[in-house]
């Protein structure tokens, strides 16, 4: 199989880079300064043994491969609010043989959060979703850093809505020659919505800086009960931390990497790269859509949402707002809704119709 990575950025080129190196046929799709990077200095993949260099064609997008071969996966590795134009670029592409790659190839959505998988299933017809337990950084144009040992990332894998088939396994094979652990499992929403509650904090430390400190630990946790909440009152099942410290155990430990911090995590490195956009949306804006639905209300994580996008439209720099105002604020909107009319707080059955 020829893995086509659609993202060549943190995620993307670790897993593109990793993949390459265990001699799979690797393709990059990226934009701009790192597409011009890419094609001229190639994949550079800072990691615990050293910085390697991958020399791997590179294209912008479908048109720079012409016709897509028959055994072409696709690895979705943008942004959530980068799905569509992704979508739109690829899902008509052309496949040897007739069709398109809509009709004919699978789709590995490897994002964050759960609403990348669902738009794909609208266009492509074998969808398949990731969860993505992986520390990497996009340093500069052309670097990618990826400090975990022993292993790189881990990556369960499973059909999209649910189940698995021989073309997961397939994948997972490779991904397990190339330094991730790949489970394929049935029940993927259960670690991808477990995923999700960890990701609650990236908005925390996007706005606010590191996670560190007895008020920036107190607010994650208050942020990741009220997602706790709502995934209970949708009836979501999602993997206990228990059970995710058994399965990952010792297998990811970060070591330092030269002239490649660690930084943020991905809403963070959005801000410090000054995109113009963040996936608040799709993370603290999921929980938010649950508890609209499901009558849960969620003013921390509406909170960190509009203060993400905030930042994110108006390229404030990352991290710049005292913890401390942060959990002000955060204050003010849990108070605000306690002193809602009870009417103005609906049940779940009234927000349904039902």
């Amino acid at each position: 199989m020829r893995y086509i990575i659609i993202g060549a950025g943190a995620v993307g080129g670790a897993v593109g880079g990793r993949l390459a190196e265990a001699g799979h046929e690797v393709v990059l799709v990226a934009r701009g300064a790192q597409y011009a990077a890419l094609r001229d200095g190639g994949l550079r993949l800072r990691v615990p043994e050293g910085e390697l260099t991958y020399r791997l064609p590179v294209v912008e997008g479908p048109a720079g491969l012409g016709v897509l071969r028959a055994d072409d996966v696709l690895v979705l590795a943008v942004k959530t609010q980068d799905t569509e134009g992704a979508l739109d670029a690829w899902g008509p592409a052309p496949v040897e043989g007739g069709g398109t790659a809509a009709e004919r190839l699978p789709l590995l959505c490897a994002q964050n959060g759960v609403e990348g998988q669902r738009v794909a299933l609208r266009r492509f017809r074998q969808v398949y979703g990731v969860c993505v337990w992986l520390p990497a950084t996009f340093v500069e144009p052309g670097l990618v850093s990826a400090a975990g040992s022993p292993l790189t990332g881990i990556l369960h894998l499973g059909v999209y809505p649910h189940g698995t088939d021989e073309t997961a396994r397939r994948i997972a094979a490779d991904l397990e020659k190339s330094r991730f652990e790949a489970p394929v499992v049935p029940d993927l929403a259960r670690w991808q919505y477990a995923k999700l509650l960890s990701n609650l904090a990236n908005a925390v430390e996007a706005v606010a800086g590191p996670v560190e400190g007895e008020e920036a630990l107190a607010l994650v946790e208050r942020v990741q009960a009220e997602g706790v909440a709502v995934l209970e009152a949708a009836g979501i099942a999602y993997t206990s931390p228990e059970e995710q410290r058994e399965v990952r155990g010792d297998k990811i430990t970060l070591l330092p990497l030269d002239d490649a911090p660690r930084g943020g995590g991905s809403s963070w490195q959005s801000l410090t790269r000054g995109t113009g956009t963040i996936e608040a949306d799709y993370l603290n804006g999921e929980i938010a859509l649950l508890g609209r639905l499901h009558g849960v209300p969620t003013p921390l994580n509406d909170l960190l949402q509009r203060l993400a996008n905030a930042y994110a439209r108006e390229r404030r720099e990352a991290g710049s707002m005292p913890v401390g105002e942060l959990v002000r604020l955060a204050d003010e909107a849990v108070t605000a809704v306690k002193k809602q009319p009870s009417g103005n707080q609906r049940s779940g059955n009234q927000r349904s119709g039902k």
